[in-house]
This record gives C-alpha cells, sequence and structure tokens, in this order.
C-alpha cells in the first residue's frame, strides 16, 4: 500500500511531535481514513519528505510523530516558468495540475485580450487561492517535494513591460521552428501560452519585441490545456530530468 503524502506549512524535523492543520488533518481522518500508527510522508516545501507516524486521529485533529528525513530532492538544471492566459475552471485546474506534475517551477496567470473568464476583486483572490491547493494537491501526488510559485494574476500588456528573464518562447503554430530547433538554454525558461482562442496578433507581435521567440509544436492546433503539457514534456526531454 502506497504511504500517504502530506503537505503542511510548518516546520519539520526528526523527533518533533506535530498537530497537523485543519485541511491535512480532515484529509487523513474523512477522506483517507487513517488510525493511530499510519505511515505518512510529511512535506512543507523545503526540500525534503519526512517520515512520519500518526499518532492519534480524533474528529477533528490529526497528530503525527516525524522520525526521519529523506535526501533532498534533485533539483533540475532547467527552470520553467509557465505563463498562462487564463482559461475557465477545469481547463485552467487541469493545465496548472499537470504542468506542476511534469516540473514547471513558477507559474503566471495572465489576462489576455481573448480570455473569457472575467475575475477581478474577492472573485479573482478565491481563484488564485483554488490554484495554490491545485498546485499542493499536484506535489502531494507526483512527490515532489518543493512547492512551485504561483504569482499574481496580472494583464499581459503589464507583465511584458517586465525584463524576460531567461530564455522566452512563445507558441505561434505559424512558426517554422520547433523545440528541437532551440539551443539549450543556459538555466532558465519562460514559456508563454495563450487563451482558447489564441494570443492576438499584437500579443504575438509584443511579446517577440520583448525578446520571445516564436516555436511550433507541429502541425495540430492544441487546447490551452494539453499545449502547455506538451511543450513542458518537450523541454524536460531534451534539456531536463526526463531520461
Amino acid at each position: 500500500m502506497r504511504v500517504p503524502r502530506i503537505y503542511t506549512d510548518q516546520p519539520l524535523e526528526m523527533n518533533l511531535d506535530i498537530a497537523l492543520g485543519d485541511e491535512a488533518s480532515r484529509h487523513i481522518i474523512q477522506v483517507l481514513r487513517l488510525r493511530s500508527g499510519a505511515e505518512l510522508l510529511l512535506f512543507n516545501g523545503d526540500g525534503y519528505n519526512y517520515s512520519a507516524q500518526l499518532v492519534s486521529a480524533t474528529k477533528k485533529q490529526a497528530q503525527a510523530k516525524v522520525l526521519s528525513r529523506s535526501q533532498p530532492e534533485t533539483v533540475s538544471g532547467l527552470y520553467i516558468h509557465l505563463c498562462i492566459a487564463i482559461s475557465k475552471g477545469e481547463r485552467m485546474d487541469f493545465a496548472i495540475q499537470k504542468s506542476v506534475e511534469l516540473g514547471v517551477n513558477e507559474i503566471t496567470p495572465l489576462f489576455s485580450q481573448r480570455c473569457v473568464i472575467n475575475l477581478q476583486g474577492e472573485r479573482l483572490k478565491k481563484r488564485e487561492q483554488h490554484w495554490s491547493k491545485v498546485i499542493v494537491s499536484a506535489c502531494e501526488q507526483s512527490g515532489r517535494c518543493r512547492i512551485p510559485l504561483l504569482n499574481n494574476a496580472v494583464e499581459i500588456d503589464r507583465w511584458l513591460d517586465r525584463p524576460l528573464q531567461g530564455a522566452g518562447l512563445i507558441l505561434d503554430p505559424k512558426s517554422e521552428t520547433g523545440i528541437s530547433g532551440i539551443e539549450k538554454p543556459a538555466d532558465k525558461i519562460t514559456i508563454l501560452i495563450g487563451p482558447e482562442g489564441g494570443l492576438s496578433e499584437a500579443e504575438i507581435a509584443s511579446a517577440k519585441d520583448r525578446g520571445f521567440r516564436g516555436i511550433s509544436l507541429g502541425p495540430r492546433i492544441l487546447r490551452t490545456e494539453t499545449a502547455p503539457l506538451a511543450a513542458i514534456a518537450s523541454m524536460q526531454t531534451l534539456w531536463g530530468d526526463f531520461r
């Protein structure tokens, strides 16, 4: 049986007795239905897994004892920053979840001209909190010990005014260059993905003016939730930690 991995935002160290937070406790008690003595793996984003044992599980509170710490998680030499236009609920969740599983390091949601969803104020704040939970859940499932950075959502024009860090790639079906035609980046890749209707010609031109290079993923037009996954998997195969 697979040992459950649970995220906690608390400091962890060996021989520590820890009362887990409400969400982690609820998952352990109500979803996994674990009992005292069960094995756990805890992580808090510091790069380690912590073996633990469930000491008690009441109706509302789970307590565990940290027993040992793993070796640090191996860090890929390829840093991937996914900048993706916001799409409707499940599509955006899917893109974020799977990109985390594939090894993305940073995510920036963007409002672009053809975005079909309007988020602002409290609605946007709640959606960003939801995306943070999607990221943590993907880390729990995939075994990642470091939590990818989620930046605040921003208008694409404002985002493009910021200095480009590392190599900038933009998915452009009109480009004649594929990922295999790009030289291995020195350290960081920033990849820009449009919404369901794609980025506008003006947005693509603006990105290229700021140093982004257009690439194609082949003859087929991919959905906004599929395109980043294909691109990230290709980059991890060429330059990252896929073997």
